[in-house]
């Protein structure tokens, strides 16, 4: 009896070690890949063409690269079919990049591309896929509208996502 009371507490023992790790696999398996978000809000909706907008982003994971994204949203009164933009972006191993981009945001007819919500519309555009940081620290984004007018109504506010790559 004794052999049967030990083999039944081996086998009890054996399952709740295979269902613990499959709640660990599962829990750790869905988790979303670490992300960070920042958005500076436009009080007037309005973005005056030289209101520079400065992102700090803390890196502690080096080890997989990020996808950094930057979004915007706006409302009816936007006028444009793009939002031009110039971006600066410091690395914190001492890497620079600067590109010039022309977000999309309306088609010829008026008509919004990104999704909305009532009187709310929002458009991204990646700025780098698959960016490897050498080194922990702060990311700094500077991103400058080059709309040549003097203020860009409509902007409700534009942000940054930094999301760690599929890869």
């Amino acid at each position: 009896m004794s052999s049967l009371s030990s083999r039944s507490h081996a086998n009890g023992l054996l399952f709740q070690t295979i269902f613990l790790g499959i709640i660990i696999f599962f829990v750790t398996g869905c988790q979303r890949p670490a992300s960070t978000e920042l958005y500076h809000k436009f009080p007037d909706k309005t973005w005056a063409r030289f209101n520079l907008l400065s992102f700090e982003i803390p890196v502690i994971n080096i080890e997989k690269p990020y996808d950094v994204i930057l979004f915007a949203r706006f409302t009816p009164v936007f006028a444009y079919e793009k939002l031009s933009f110039n971006m600066v972006m410091n690395t914190p191993g001492g890497e620079e990049r600067i590109n010039q981009y022309d977000m999309s945001v309306k088609t010829k007819t008026g008509t919004f591309l990104g999704g909305c919500i009532l009187d709310s519309c929002q458009q991204s555009i990646i700025l780098k896929k698959e960016l490897h940081i050498s080194k922990a620290g702060v990311l700094k984004i500077e991103v400058e509208n080059l709309t040549p007018r003097l203020t860009t109504e409509g902007v409700m506010g534009v942000g940054i996502w930094m999301v760690q790559s599929d890869k």
